[in-house]
């Protein structure tokens, strides 16, 4: 229980000086001309699943908070689909007009920033120790361990993943299209 209070009290330590630094923005003559990106590097198990931090490949462990407001862009659009932290850069460009680099394996996210449930068909990775991988879609969590042994959470109905659909016979088309999307 202390331990969750103190993250709980960091967030809101971090939360109020972001506050702090926003405040200064708007308070400058760059506010119309500066992008902001808040996120962080990995999420964190309060204890979901017997785990403490952020070692696992499950939602708790891999999702992380990504906000980005921009000149010209709508506040408050919120989407659902999933992105990376390899977006980043993409989207960056493009927000700057800024030409785009064909060598990126992430992209932009400005379709989403503009249109939150526009189609988007391309599942993030996320990997944790060599073999251990996660994949995210807008509706399912797939990871494939390096012993073999698989996962599925339906998201929306189990958006906690304690049930896991992999090895049911419904699902293997899916489980199958995530194989394809692993890295070799």
């Amino acid at each position: 229980k202390i331990a969750v209070q103190c993250y709980l009290a960091c967030i809101a330590f971090v939360d109020a000086q972001v506050g702090r630094v926003l405040d200064a923005l708007d308070a400058s003559p760059h506010a119309d001309s500066t992008i902001v990106v808040l996120l962080s590097d990995h999420g964190w198990h309060l204890g979901e699943k017997g785990r403490w931090a952020k070692r696992s490949l499950w939602g708790n462990g891999v999702r992380v908070p990504l906000i980005i407001a921009a000149p010209g862009q709508a506040a408050g659009q919120v989407s659902k689909r999933p992105a990376g932290l390899i977006d980043i850069f993409p989207t960056l460009l493009d927000l700057a007009g800024l030409p785009e680099k064909e060598d990126l394996e992430g992209r932009s996210l400005k379709l989403l920033m503009e249109t939150p449930d526009a189609s988007w068909d391309r599942p993030i990775l996320c990997t944790f120790t060599p073999n251990n991988h996660s994949l995210r879609s807008t509706d399912h969590h797939y990871i494939r361990y390096a012993d073999g042994s698989e996962e599925l959470y339906d998201m929306q109905a189990d958006p906690d993943e304690f049930h896991n659909l992999a090895g049911k016979p419904q699902h293997e088309r899916r489980i199958l299209k995530f194989r394809k999307a692993l890295p070799k």
